[in-house]
């Protein structure tokens, strides 16, 4: 009885007794709305006694269906063994086909799964091949089944690029098949990529960590797998028109550079281009000009120093002042008068002309030690 405060009271039972049991709100809007009349479970709790009526009965605290404890104690265990195995690992994953040709789904047939892959598959891309490789998805024989349609896709469909195995949601026990063994390793093994997508978005089993790629559901797997050959057209009218825009505005570029080699405007370039050139060089000759000026002045400057230099040491002049240049008889300059002898010989020259003379005396001015001669 589901009570309207929120509480659940049911009863358990086995072949001898049975015994009332409480599950409060709290813990009903968790798990108590899974409950069923005949389900058989595991309930865990406490003893409560009314002491008013005198009877027992079971406060429950948690509780699961039969054999899930079991179930995922063997879930545990064959994750554990196929993880240190390397089976779950990243480096073994291959990299789902972005185009594919051709698809093939190892499902049942009659289930929702396979309706929800086509219809969105069909939606998406009208160019991908789908194969639908029948298989029992649960029960004993459903492991073998898939394992073996894997096996077979891989080995003898080399035209199919992507496999996707799975089934719609269901119980623990119900996507069991796709937690065996066998199954993990026929993905494991397969040389075509393999996408998973078993259950809802919450349920995991071995096969989505063996899996190349999980989907959360069967409908995400199709998406997984086949692009949208909607957008690849809207990308392609995109890029084509984009492309044509471009093609035009080169067009126009080239159009432009033709039209300046018209023989019009290379004249016109050529005389702009002749016109700057003379008024470049104009320009140099002038500044060349003008260097040449300022030499030609600064060597006339220079001359006309040199040349009065010159002229101040000119002995001629310092003889017009009535200076007179004395010679010995060898026709050397005698520079100390002092030390000519009686009767020497001696020669004269002055501005006007030369004289020969003979010395009658020699001495020195005044202030030294007279010595005549």
């Amino acid at each position: 009885k589901f009570h309207g405060s929120g509480h659940v009271y049911f009863s358990l039972k086995d072949e001898k007794s049975r015994i009332n049991c409480f599950l409060p709100s709290d813990r009903a809007v968790q798990i108590g709305r899974a409950l069923q009349e005949g389900m058989e479970i595991i309930a865990s709790g406490y003893i409560y006694l009314y002491e008013r009526g005198g009877s027992y009965s079971l406060n429950v605290t948690d509780l699961e269906k039969a054999g899930q404890g079991e179930l995922a104690i063997a879930f545990e265990k064959l994750k554990q063994k196929l993880a240190k195995e390397g089976l779950f690992d990243q480096e073994h994953k291959k990299l789902i086909p972005a185009f594919p040709h051709k698809v093939a789904i190892v499902t049942s047939e009659t289930g929702a799964a396979v309706r929800d892959i086509l219809k969105i598959i069909q939606k998406k891309n009208n160019c991908v091949d789908v194969l639908v490789y029948p298989v029992l998805v649960q029960g004993p024989g459903a492991p073998q089944q898939i394992a073996d349609a894997i096996r077979d896709l891989s080995e003898n469909y080399p035209d199919v690029d992507t496999i996707i195995t799975g089934r719609g949601g269901g119980s623990m026990e119900e996507l069991w098949a796709f937690n065996e063994e066998i199954v993990a390793r026929s993905i494991y093994e397969s040389k075509i990529p393999v996408i998973s997508a078993v259950g809802h978005e919450t349920d995991f089993t071995i096969a989505d960590f063996v899996a190349d790629l999980r989907a959360e559901t069967p409908t995400a797997a199709a998406d997984l797998a086949v692009p949208d050959t909607g957008l690849i057209h809207e990308d392609l009218e995109f890029y084509r028109k984009e492309m044509m825009r471009s093609l035009e505005l080169l067009v126009e570029k080239k159009k432009r550079r033709m039209a300046l080699c018209s023989m019009e405007n290379f004249e016109r370039d050529i005389r702009g281009r002749i016109a700057m050139e003379q008024m470049r060089i104009g320009h140099m000759a002038e500044q060349m000009k003008q260097q040449l000026l300022a030499k030609e002045e600064n060597c006339r400057s220079r001359l006309e120093l040199l040349r009065e230099t010159v002229e101040a040491a000119d002995p001629n002049r310092i003889l017009q002042k009535g200076y007179t240049i004395l010679r010995d008889e060898e026709g050397n300059v005698i520079l100390d008068v002092a030390a000519l002898r009686k009767d020497q010989d001696v020669s004269l020259e002055g501005a006007g002309g030369f004289a020969e003379a003979k010395v009658v005396s020699a001495r020195k001015k005044a202030g030294k030690k007279a010595e005549k001669r």
